[in-house]
């Protein structure tokens, strides 16, 4: 019994000491209704990039824009976004992506690709809105990485911005393009 305690003790200890990238992944049920398959992995390319000013007729057009000056530790978080279910594509780093959206309630998701941190706080957001045509929408995922006296605090949130921070944020970050992992 002793010995089953310490070897617990043990691996507990080992496992604090593993480098954050050396850990696994995020579990299979991320628990948030816009949030697509956890296992599903994105390969990103940031760079500067064009984007439409306006949406499709008759669609919405939604950015998503991953803001990182929080997140004080390497290498930074590849974040997914994920639309009622589906995973739109991801961004690294201080960066975004759009999609186009038809009219409605839709169910936004944000989530870590793997377990970049462990620690307090959490690795996946959400958020639902109404899209009406014609209109553009702006989220900020914020990614937070501290490690002080307390412990480490890992932590993401998931938030609309007003239409002209969104366009300042756009203007400032790279356009991230994903694809599927092979």
């Amino acid at each position: 019994m002793k010995r089953a305690i310490l070897l617990a003790i043990a691996c507990g200890v080992a496992y604090s000491l593993l480098p954050c990238w050396a850990r696994g992944s995020a579990p299979d049920s991320l628990g948030a209704p816009g949030c697509g398959d956890a296992a599903a992995k994105f390969d990103v390319k940031n760079s500067k990039g064009q984007h439409p000013d306006r949406p499709d007729a008759g669609k919405a057009l939604v950015f998503v824009v991953e803001d990182d000056s929080n997140f004080n530790s390497f290498p930074k978080p590849t974040t997914r976004a994920g639309l009622d279910g589906k995973w739109m594509g991801a961004t690294h780093g201080n960066s975004y992506l759009y999609f186009s959206v038809d009219p409605g309630v839709h169910h936004l998701c944000a989530s870590w690709q793997t377990t970049v941190i462990v620690g307090e706080g959490h690795q996946t957001a959400a958020a639902h809105f109404t899209a009406e045509a014609d209109s553009v929408y702006y989220f900020e995922v914020k990614d937070k990485y501290i490690m002080g006296d307390s412990g480490r605090l890992s932590d993401m949130t998931l938030t609309p911005l007003d239409s002209d921070e969104g366009q300042v944020l756009v203007s400032k970050f790279d356009l991230s393009s994903s694809h599927d992992k092979k």
